[in-house]
C-alpha cells in the first residue's frame, strides 16, 4: 500500500472519529462549591448527580469536583464564577444576590415552609417562574429548613429581647421581616458567620440548623432559639448555557434525567437529615436550647405582618405580586 493511500485512510479515519464528536471522547464537567467535600449537600445532590449522568452516559459524560472554592472561594460569586465558564456547573445561594432572582428567594418569606422538604416541593411548584430568572440551565432547586436563631451573649427568650440585635440573615429579602421585630439585620456569607459572631461584628445568627455542624458554629455560640417564624433559604444547582447547548441531543437527554425532580427533592431531605444533626450536636456541646412559646411566636407574626402586607403587595417579576408568587409556590 502506497504512502499516499495510508495517509488518506489516516485522514478518513481522523475526519470520522471527530465526527463522533462527544460520543466518541468522555467529557469531564467542572462543578464548582465553595463548601467543604463533607457538606451534607455533596452527599444529597453533588454526589448522586456525577454517579447518575455517568451510568447513564455509559461514562461518556463525568463530573469533577471543584470543592472548598477552588474555582472561587467567594460565595456571592457562584454565579459570576458559571457565567463566565470558569465552572460548568456549579451551586448557589439566590439570597446573596437577591436583587437578581427575587422569584427564587420568595421561598424565604415567613411561615410558607416548615421544613426543607416542604420549602423543596414549594420551590418545585413554581420551577418555571424561577427558571426564567437564570442565565444558566438550572438543574434542580431546593430549600433548606426554617431557621433558628443563634446567639453568644445573649439569650432571646421573647420578642422584647430581639431589640438592638445585629442578625445575620441569609438573603436581603429577610431584612424587613427581621427589622420589623425591632433588631437590625445584615446579609453576609455563610464563611464569615463564626468569626463575626466570636469577635462580636454581628449578635446573631438566623440559619437553617443543617449549617451548625458544617460551619461549626457551635463554637461561638452558646443559646439557640426555636420557633422563630420564618422559612429556608434557597439554593440551585446550574449549567453553564453554552456549555448545555453544545451537547449533542443525546447528551442533553443524559443531563436532564440526571438532573430530573428526584436530584432536588434529595437536596431537601439531605437538608432536613443535616438540620437534626446541627441540633445534635449543639446538644452535644452544651449549648443552651430555649423554644418560644405559643404567645411569643404570635408575637414575633404579629410584629412582621406589616412587613409580609408590603412584601405581599409589591410587585416581584412583571406585574406577578408576591402574593402571585406565594400562591404558585403553594400550588394554587
Amino acid at each position: 500500500m502506497s504512502v499516499t493511500k495510508i495517509s488518506k485512510i489516516a485522514i478518513a479515519a481522523a475526519v470520522a472519529i471527530s465526527a463522533l464528536g462527544g460520543t466518541a471522547i468522555a467529557k469531564e464537567l467542572r462543578l464548582a462549591y465553595f463548601m467543604g467535600p463533607k457538606h451534607p449537600m455533596n452527599k444529597a445532590v453533588f454526589t448522586p448527580f456525577a454517579k447518575k449522568l455517568a451510568e447513564l452516559s455509559g461514562g461518556k459524560l463525568t463530573v469533577k469536583q471543584f470543592a472548598g472554592g477552588a474555582l472561587n472561594s467567594a460565595p456571592p460569586k457562584q454565579y459570576s464564577i458559571l457565567l463566565k465558564g470558569v465552572a460548568d456547573i456549579a451551586f448557589a445561594l439566590p439570597g446573596y444576590t437577591a436583587q437578581l432572582f427575587p422569584i427564587t428567594n420568595v421561598v424565604t418569606v415567613p411561615g410558607l415552609s416548615t421544613s426543607a422538604l416542604d420549602g423543596t416541593k414549594k420551590m418545585l411548584n413554581a420551577r418555571k417562574l424561577i427558571e426564567k430568572e437564570y442565565k444558566a440551565k438550572v438543574l434542580a432547586v431546593w430549600a433548606n429548613q426554617p431557621p433558628v436563631l443563634l446567639t453568644k451573649d445573649k439569650p432571646v427568650r421573647s420578642l422584647e429581647d430581639m431589640k438592638g440585635l445585629k442578625v445575620r440573615v441569609t438573603s436581603r429579602q429577610n431584612v424587613p421581616f427581621i427589622e420589623a421585630l425591632g433588631a437590625s439585620a445584615v446579609s453576609q456569607p455563610v464563611t464569615v458567620i463564626n468569626q463575626n459572631l466570636q469577635n462580636g461584628t454581628i449578635d446573631a445568627i438566623l440559619i437553617g440548623a443543617s449549617a451548625i455542624r458544617s460551619f461549626k458554629l457551635y463554637e461561638p455560640a452558646k443559646y439557640i432559639t426555636t420557633g422563630i417564624p420564618g422559612s429556608g433559604s434557597a439554593f440551585v444547582l446550574l449549567m453553564n448555557n453554552k456549555v448545555y447547548n453544545a451537547l449533542s441531543a443525546q447528551e442533553k437527554k443524559w443531563v436532564d434525567a440526571a438532573a430530573d425532580e428526584s436530584l432536588s427533592l434529595s437536596g431537601g431531605t439531605g437538608f432536613d437529615k443535616a438540620a437534626a444533626g446541627g441540633l445534635k450536636i449543639s446538644k452535644d456541646k452544651g449549648i443552651k436550647f430555649i423554644d418560644l412559646s405559643a404567645a411569643e411566636r404570635a408575637k414575633f407574626t404579629q410584629a412582621m405582618a406589616p412587613a409580609m402586607e408590603k412584601f405581599g403587595a409589591k410587585k416581584i417579576s412583571g406585574d406577578m405580586t408576591g402574593w402571585d408568587i406565594i400562591k404558585a409556590m403553594k400550588g394554587q
